[in-house]
């Protein structure tokens, strides 16, 4: 029986030794086979990448085209990418006028020279020689007109020589760099209004905070307009000033934590107003109301601001004012101050009648009651109308006929080259003559995190209160890791001025409130869901805009730029290489740039980076490798145009 437990086969050591030659013979057959497919598969990859990855016209770069299915980390790609800016104005430093970039940078197809340092400055949607070609009619010819695609220009946009970097908030809400805004007629112009000084021995300007209508200060000016409506309670957070100047009334709301988007139209008359805005670290943007909305949507400012800005309110059938009401939440506040308020003090001064400016005032009065506004206050040289918290007794007391009527089959909210209308933008119903129409907002800072109004009536299409709980737990997740790959994120006054290219919900903003900054929030016109709206419920600001266009700000304006899927959206829209132009010319030197989006996408994207002069990194998702999304970090280099000396040799 002993015998039979045992196999003669397995128990033989010549059968023993023959099973275990012939293992090892297929094991070897087996990994030679499995070698010689990888490295197939890889190379085809790589010939694959190189025909299908570029545009028209153009190649990849396939020195950057990694195989990404092979790779366990993209983190090693560049080390040690420097944030950290240097050139801060000091006496000793002296501007360099050549680029450097990373170590990482390879041969591409992608060039960009230098533009022509007559484009230092350059607005293309906003160029005043493209502007003449249009009608004088309504101020149409200053509206937004961006260049057509064979205009488009393919070169990098020149700081001016001697460019430094802006001051730290709040010092920079009083001073800017001379040569990063070099204009002084409105030195001259507006010598006598406290707007802005030039100092010679430290070559730079200085914003006493007057304005036309408040030559002693805007702190004293807005201390005037809080004796008539509570400016400290949180219940006023975002405001707009239309025809700004150069921001005074808006910088100097920032220390009460209202946020502004101020915004003025780019002419001859007041050079470069809304360029010092954005060099005081001010949130602007250019801009005019004539013939089409304001790139904002209904019910999102808790106060609207004039100070002498020249509209003709009045007039039109007063459709300026019907706009101004269009953006202007339930309950929300319009002040007034210069002509004709307060006209019988100033009438001469003005050079005008008593009888033009009588007639003004009778008209904005009638236009504000048949929007239903009543006269809250009026006091010195100050005017002020509320908007009604619904439209009940409006509907009700409106005679048949009566001008102007509601819209009919209208969208509040749009505003992307949206005329213009006459007609009264009706607010969402309510149940009784108290509530607010559309929802009652909390006070800041509460607004901040609350679920907004618009969310949980369900009036936005596709985001539930969980969804928009999440979003903020996920950018806050995000931003820190941000952090860990950016050290300057995590200084306090490093950036001032920041971008958001595909705000979605504000979450990134929301995730930065704590730091002494802010961002521009902007919902694409091509967004699938239209959330700008929430956006300003929260407290935030933000705007409009299709990327397949220029912005409508100045070179250098913003200190940081966040871009979450914004080239997997324009995708077959417009060229990537134009967007990432734009992103150069709106982007200060030694600014930083992030990108969230696929990992092919972001391939391409860092090529061309590259060839702007970045300094560029490539890391996995925040969630680890094994996720195509990735995360493109870039640093604009310094450089600026040559000195005038350099250019006559």
């Amino acid at each position: 029986m002993a015998g039979n437990n045992s196999s003669p086969t397995y128990n033989s050591a010549k059968t023993k030794s023959s099973f275990n030659g012939y293992f090892k013979k297929s094991k070897l057959f087996y990994s030679a086979l499995v070698t010689l497919l990888c490295s197939f598969s890889y190379f085809f990859g790589v010939y694959q990448n190189t025909h299908s990855n570029g545009t028209t016209g153009t190649t990849s770069n396939t020195k950057n085209c990694l195989p990404v299915k092979t790779q366990t980390s993209l983190e090693p790609i560049v080390t040690n990418l420097d944030f950290s800016s240097r050139h801060s104005g000091n006496e000793d430093e002296k501007p360099s006028t050549s680029t450097t970039t990373s170590d990482m940078v390879s041969e591409n197809v992608y060039d960009f020279p230098p533009c022509d340092i007559k484009y230092s400055e350059y607005t293309p949607c906003e160029d005043l020689k493209r502007s003449l070609q249009f009608s004088r009619d309504k101020l149409i010819y200053k509206e937004r007109h961006c260049p057509e695609k064979r205009e488009l220009l393919k070169c990098r946009i020149a700081a001016p020589y001697g460019y430094k970097k802006p001051f730290k908030w709040p010092q920079s809400r009083d001073y800017a760099w001379f040569a990063n805004a070099p204009h002084k007629h409105l030195t001259v112009e507006k010598a006598g209004q406290n707007w802005i000084r030039y100092e010679a021995e430290q070559d730079r300007f200085r914003f006493p905070g007057g304005g036309t209508m408040f030559p002693n200060g805007a702190d004293k000016y807005i201390d005037d307009i809080g004796k008539l409506i509570n400016l400290k309670d949180g219940s006023i957070r975002t405001a707009i000033d239309t025809g700004c100047g150069v921001a005074s009334w808006g910088a100097y709301l920032l220390s009460r934590d209202i946020l502004t988007v101020s915004f003025a139209p780019k002419d001859t008359n007041h050079e470069a107003q809304v360029q010092f805005v954005l060099e005081r670290g001010v949130p602007a943007l250019i801009g005019i109301l004539a013939s089409i909305r304001l790139p904002y949507p209904s019910r999102a400012f808790d106060m609207a601001h004039c100070s002498r800005c020249l509209i003709p309110w009045g007039k039109n059938d007063g459709q300026y004012l019907i706009e101004v009401d269009r953006i202007l939440r339930p309950g929300g506040y319009w002040v007034l101050s210069g002509p004709p308020i307060n006209w019988r003090k100033y009438w001469k001064g003005w050079k005008r009648t008593r009888e033009d400016l009588n007639s003004e005032q009778s008209e904005i009065e009638a236009v504000a009651k048949s929007l239903c506004w009543k006269k809250f206050a009026e006091n010195g040289d100050i005017a002020i109308w509320q908007k009604p918290l619904n439209h009940i007794q409006c509907k009700s007391n409106r005679k048949l006929g009566q001008n102007p009527s509601f819209c009919q089959a209208q969208d509040p909210d749009r505003a992307w080259y949206t005329k213009l209308e006459t007609c009264l933008t009706p607010l969402p119903n309510v149940s009784a003559e108290t509530d607010i129409a559309g929802g009652k907002l909390k006070k800041w800072p509460e607004r901040l995190t609350a679920t907004p109004p618009r969310i949980s009536s369900g009036s936005t299409n596709g985001i539930t209160e969980k969804m928009f709980k999440e979003d903020t737990h996920l950018w806050n997740k995000r931003i820190a890791y941000y952090k860990t790959k950016n050290y300057e994120l995590k200084t306090k006054g490093r950036y001032r001025n920041l971008l958001d290219m595909n705000a979605h919900l504000g979450g990134f903003a929301a995730a930065l409130s704590d730091f002494p900054l802010w961002v521009m929030n902007v919902v694409p016109n091509e967004a699938k869901i239209n959330t700008l709206g929430v956006i300003y419920e929260r407290g935030l600001i933000g705007t409009y805009q299709n990327w397949c266009e220029a912005m409508s700000s100045y070179p250098r304006t913003y200190d940081f730029i966040h871009a979450d899927s914004v080239l997997s959206l324009y995708k077959n829209r417009c060229e990537m290489e134009d967007i990432l132009l734009e992103m150069d010319r709106i982007l200060r030197p030694e600014g930083g740039v992030v990108f969230r989006d696929d990992v092919d996408v972001l391939l391409k994207a860092k090529s061309i980076a590259d060839a702007l002069k970045w300094n560029t990194q490539l890391l996995d998702h925040e969630g680890g490798p094994l996720i195509r999304e990735k995360i493109l970090f870039g640093v604009k280099t310094y450089w600026t145009a040559p000195s005038a000396q350099e250019v006559s040799l």
